[in-house]
């Protein structure tokens, strides 16, 4: 992250993130991976708007990703890369042609209790 924040946004007054709610993705990290004045001038920059603890895009990001990789690529040797991305790229088109869709269990009130933050004060 003080890579990109260093190079490609080096310009930018404030880089908002996106990230998942993983206990490491905090501007206190910096302070543990750099002196002060660096970790400082690091957390100034990033403004960080976390997703929902259950229910975002990472999840389902999470559960594509494993069901590839157990129908497409454990248990099983490529002799190269250019192998393995067509399997990948032949898994993916059959699955999107599936259309499959995430059915979340979530009642309307358990969601207004658990994702209050995210609801506009009124």
């Amino acid at each position: 992250m003080a890579e990109i924040l260093e190079s490609r946004y080096e310009a930018c007054q404030r880089v908002i993130l996106v990230c998942d709610n993983l206990s490491t993705h905090t501007k206190g990290a910096f302070y543990e991976a750099f002196e002060p004045e660096r970790a400082f001038r690091l957390a100034q920059k990033l403004e960080i708007h976390y997703t929902p603890k259950h229910g975002s895009w990472l999840n389902i990001a999470e559960n594509e990703l494993s069901s590839m990789t157990r129908q497409c690529i454990s248990k099983r040797r490529f002799g190269c890369i250019d192998r393995m991305r067509k399997e990948t790229a032949a898994w993916a088109t059959d699955n999107s042609k599936r259309q499959r869709t995430v059915d979340w269990q979530m009642k309307i009130d358990d969601a207004r209790c658990k994702l209050k933050s995210l609801y506009p004060k009124i």
